[in-house]
């Protein structure tokens, strides 16, 4: 497993920041270049160990939970599995298991009126390339949208 990390200084405060990251109506913006073939979505129950799903349209995704939450500080989500487009959810197979367990960390760090973003995700080797071009471009969506 790779740990990628990625910074942007935005000019809005946290809780600006917080709301684009995950407002319905702007998570689908930033998130675009992760899947440019269909839109993405965000379904939780905002609880630690509850449930989280990161989907495409149809509903197919992967199912995670929060593993820490400190609103509007940050957030880890820990992925556990797979959800197909008729909603089963795979967190047993072997495939699954080589990476079940990865963290997805966002932190929101107020600095001198400024926030500070840092998004740390783990991935294998071969989603390096995904992961780089999904944040690098979609963080950048998140501070236009923040700072407007």
């Amino acid at each position: 497993m790779e740990t990628l990390s990625y910074e942007i200084i935005i000019n809005a405060p946290k809780e600006k920041v917080w709301d684009v990251l995950w407002n319905e109506n702007t998570y689908s913006e930033w998130t675009k270049f992760f899947n440019p073939n269909s839109a993405s979505f965000m379904k939780s129950d905002w609880k630690v160990n509850g449930k989280t799903y990161f989907t495409n349209a149809e509903g197919a995704g992967m199912v995670s939970t929060i593993d820490s939450l400190e609103k509007p500080d940050q957030i880890v989500f820990k992925h556990l599995g797979m959800r197909d487009e008729a909603g089963n959810e795979d967190t047993e197979s072997m495939e699954v298991k080589q990476w079940s367990g990865c963290f997805e960390k966002y932190f929101l760090i107020d600095f001198d009126g400024q926030t500070k973003l840092h998004a740390e995700v783990q991935t294998e080797k071969d989603w390096q390339e995904h992961m780089n071009t999904g944040f690098t471009k979609g963080l950048q969506i998140v501070k236009e949208l923040a700072e407007k």
